[in-house]
């Protein structure tokens, strides 16, 4: 292992024990110092944050992924903000019982040390960093090199607002991605790193599940399907495909395929279409439904599907489209296709939307609804330190509470087991 690295996670495994043991009102001072820092710091912040996007095209898709605001500030800020006004995820005490002579509990602890390995995605710096320290933990962040200048300057505020709050400075580490090798020295660091968490493409994400030593969460990669049943209300639906296709194409929760009823499709594609069109998507469409959509869609937009287009998280402003015969293609589809990130279905039919969310494998499932709401603020989390494909320990957006395990609590009178 790199021997800075090293060093880095060893002062952020000693961090760690400190910060489990502040009371709730300091470590939500943290926050509080934190979100103010991103408000102070903001002309800073975006200045490096510029370094960065001078590397990218304009016309590159990624870019908005990177790209911060003075409005994506406040927003991150505003999520900082957000996590303080929750329950503390850490000391609570359930599942109690007296057995054999010993009074026994559980209470809820910290993980420790949390390793995020991430890509070019600057608000993912401070999400993550405050998810972990209000829940007690240290983070170590290694970002993608894209964003180095932007991970710099965000993690100046981090640490000051560490330093506010007269806690120790290095529970959140800044690993530079410049440094060869550093993602595996984090996720093979038995004993300093107690999680990794990679969030980004299906290649990070492949990469880290294979090579780790430490115990890991996928998140992140979403190929993600909506299905138009036969009885669903059809104008809705279309602005439902249009804001979760649309709406933010370069995140996990974005739309890629749309599953569209035979008995819907003269209908609704065109419908569907007249949305799309103004934001220049470009559809692979599979023979059926290409053959309505070349007379009402550009010609320069349109492309017949091949095998590859399905299964496909594009990020981007590009979708595929299939005509299904019925729910149980549909669910057949879904079930070979999906990353088990987000799936919908959009129905007036009961009985189908129960059937959809009870055979649907998936971290959400939504009736009537686009998938971009997988989100944890808007689940009421607060913030998120990623949306988990996985089943353990946690699954869905991810909060302060899924960043905590148990210990369990025993006591006796000089017992014995016999």
């Amino acid at each position: 292992m790199n021997a800075k690295i090293e060093k880095q996670l060893r002062k952020a495994k000693r961090a760690s024990l400190s910060l489990g043991l502040l009371p709730y009102a300091k470590r939500k001072l943290i926050l509080k110092n934190l979100a103010k820092g991103l408000r102070k710091s903001k002309k800073a912040i975006l200045s490096a944050n510029e370094k960065d996007l001078k590397k990218f095209p304009k016309d590159d898709p990624m870019r908005d992924r990177l790209l911060l605001t003075p409005e994506r500030i406040e927003g991150m800020a505003r999520e900082v903000e957000g996590l303080t006004g929750l329950p503390d995820p850490i000391g609570e005490t359930f599942d109690c019982r007296n057995r054999n002579g010993l009074s026994l509990c559980r209470k809820r602890v910290p993980m420790g040390v949390i390793g995020i390995i991430y890509e070019s995605r600057p608000n993912v710096t401070t999400d993550v960093s405050a998810i972990c320290l209000i829940a007690g933990n240290a983070a170590v962040l290694k970002g993608g090199h894209d964003g180095k200048n932007s991970y710099i300057a965000l993690h100046k505020v981090i640490r000051q607002a560490l330093l506010s709050a007269k806690a120790d400075p290095e529970a959140v580490q800044f690993i530079d991605p410049a440094v060869k090798g550093a993602a595996e020295a984090i996720i093979t660091a038995r004993g300093l790193v107690d999680l990794a968490i990679p969030r980004g493409s299906a290649r990070l994400i492949n990469f880290v599940r294979d090579s780790a030593k430490i115990p890991v969460i996928e998140t992140g990669a979403g190929v993600c399907h909506t299905f138009v049943d036969e009885s669903a209300k059809l104008s809705p639906s279309a602005k439902i495909i249009w804001n979760a296709k649309t709406q933010r194409p370069s995140v996990c929760n974005a739309l890629d395929t749309a599953l569209v009823h035979k008995k819907n499709a003269e209908k609704f594609l065109p419908m569907m279409a007249k949305l799309l069109k103004e934001k220049r998507v470009e559809i692979f469409a599979d023979r059926p439904s290409y053959g309505i959509l070349k007379k009402c869609y550009p010609t320069e937009l349109l492309k017949p599907a091949k095998p590859e287009n399905f299964g496909r998280e594009y990020l981007s402003q590009k979708m595929s489209v299939k005509i299904v015969s019925g729910l149980d293609e549909a669910l057949s589809h879904i079930a070979k296709y999906s990353s088990k990130h987000s799936e919908a279905i959009l129905t007036e039919n009961k009985k189908n939307a129960e059937r959809f969310q009870r055979e649907t494998d998936a971290a959400v499932v939504y009736v009537n609804a686009s998938t971009r709401f997988s989100d944890g603020a808007v689940f009421g989390l607060g913030s998120e330190i990623g949306n988990s494909t996985d089943k353990l320990h946690a699954r869905g957006p991810m909060g302060t509470r899924e960043m905590t395990t148990y210990k369990w609590l025993a006591e006796g009178k000089y017992g014995v087991r016999k």
